[in-house]
């Protein structure tokens, strides 16, 4: 079977049953995995598709994928993301770091930091940067979301509001081409708002397959933050506008 019957058919198997794996899909259509990857990898990059770790699931505007999926996708981009995004935080600073798989690479790479204050309404971000004994943590306390370890509500948010923070370190769940970003829990959006309202400098940072996804609720425009730590050269319109805002694109290899 050629690869243009495959990719309609793949799609179909997708819309019938929300998700396809790469074994799955190489037994139905008699292809090898490699094959299967290589369409799985075109779907996504037209945006039909969303890779997850073993194969592939249907794009939603209104629910995110699964954490521990979003963990694995795009890991060594977020990784290269989050090299060059903490090349930019200087010792002795305070900073904010937020819930989301991008923000937690940040963290990795902040082990070797010293002198830093980071406040946190994460708390997998926490127990990585307790190997940091240069670091002191602070947690921004709120309701529990047990899948991600995320803490969300008003009294996170009143805690947020205690400090002034030299620089946040935010994700998001979509990026929309005119440059809003999105994110699909109204509660976790307020949380974000107000760490942008309590920073000095706000960082973004978000892989390429970000521009590829929806979600219904804004966070804010890119025009608010100072820098986007990013995968993959931006669209053009979107390029434009990051210039005319002076927000910084940091492309990372």
């Amino acid at each position: 079977m050629s690869q243009a019957f495959r990719l309609p058919e793949i799609l179909e198997i997708a819309r019938a049953e929300g998700k396809v794996t790469v074994e799955g899909l190489a037994d139905r259509l008699g292809v090898t995995v490699q094959t299967i990857r290589r369409d799985l990898s075109e779907l996504a990059d037209s945006g039909r598709l969303e890779r997850v770790h073993g194969g592939a699931v249907l794009p939603s505007s209104v629910s995110n994928i699964g954490y521990e999926e979003r963990r694995n996708l795009n890991d060594a981009g977020k990784a290269a993301i989050a090299r060059a995004c903490a090349r930019e935080i200087p010792e002795g600073a305070s900073v904010f770091l937020n819930i989301g798989t991008s923000t937690e690479a940040v963290a990795r790479e902040l082990l070797r930091h010293r002198s830093l204050m980071v406040i946190t309404n994460n708390m997998n971000i926490a127990n990585i940067l307790v190997a940091n004994k240069d670091c002191e943590i602070i947690v921004a306390g709120g309701v529990l979301r047990r899948f991600d370890g995320g803490l969300i509500g008003n009294l996170t948010i009143s805690t947020i509001e205690q400090f002034k923070f030299d620089l946040a370190v935010i994700g998001c769940s979509a990026l929309d081409e005119d440059g809003d970003l999105l994110d699909f829990d109204i509660q976790e959006v307020g949380v974000s708002q107000t760490i942008i309202a309590r920073s000095r400098k706000t960082f973004l940072v978000a892989d390429h397959s970000k521009l590829k996804r929806s979600a219904p609720a804004r966070i804010a425009s890119l025009a608010d933050v100072d820098a986007f730590f990013t995968d993959q050269p931006l669209p053009s319109r979107l390029e434009a506008r990051c210039r005319e805002w002076g927000v910084d694109v940091h492309i990372a290899d």
